[in-house]
């Protein structure tokens, strides 16, 4: 009986901001373990250590969560790159420099939220019902119109053979893949990550010098 009354003193003593922080991470971990379609608000809330009223007080819906949890932090890093990396450099080895360290940073972003990624792809291409409300993630069309700008600003009166906002689409599609699909196309002992994240980011900056050589 005390337990159970302390426990409940120390929930109604968590501010709104650390409940919501304990039910995104926990909506974070159990996408990743499960999936969209697997995860559930009750898993959720569990793991969150509140009540899965509590956590509708926060999160209307899975679709919600789901949002917050993967799409929140996407938005996040499109838009601080957007702000700090995209718009500065201004002679060509110091965009190929500043491209290059962002590509890397990508990768690296993107291998982190692989299998909720992977998770949103397959549940919109096996159940797209379930996710209703799940919107498209908002700073990535931000960045692919500044990216293409920026590009279009850079080549200048070069020979533009891709259209800009093709190839910025076009690029981040391939690191996209690579690594979401890194271990059915890199099967062990073909290379070492190193050298595998090498190839991507020169496959990459290569595709884009197609138009005119902006970050040779």
């Amino acid at each position: 009986m005390t337990s159970t009354s302390d426990a409940s003193v120390r929930r109604k003593r968590r501010t709104p901001e650390e409940i919501m922080d304990r039910i995104t991470r926990a909506a974070e971990e159990e996408f990743t373990q499960s999936g969209f379609s697997g995860a559930t608000t009750a898993a959720i809330a569990r793991r969150a250590d509140v009540t899965e009223a509590q956590l509708f007080r926060y999160f209307a819906s899975k679709a919600d969560l789901f949002r917050e949890a993967i799409f929140t932090p996407l938005n996040r890093h499109f838009t601080d790159f957007l702000a700090t990396q995209i718009a500065s450099a201004d002679d060509r080895a110091t965009m190929r420099e500043s491209a290059h360290r962002y590509i890397t940073e990508l990768q690296e972003f993107l291998t982190g939220h692989s299998r909720m990624l992977l998770s949103l792809v397959v549940a919109q291409t096996y159940a797209p019902g379930s996710m209703q409300g799940v919107s498209e993630i908002d700073s990535l069309t931000a960045y692919f119109d500044r990216g293409a700008a920026t590009m279009k600003r850079r080549l200048g009166a070069e020979e533009i053979r891709v259209a800009p906002k093709l190839m910025v689409r076009v690029s981040f599609a391939a690191v996209l893949a690579c690594v979401m699909f890194r271990d059915w196309m890199f099967p062990p002992g073909l290379a070492d990550e190193a050298a595998i994240n090498e190839a991507i980011v020169d496959f990459v900056l290569d595709g884009i010098s197609a138009n005119g050589g902006a970050y040779r």
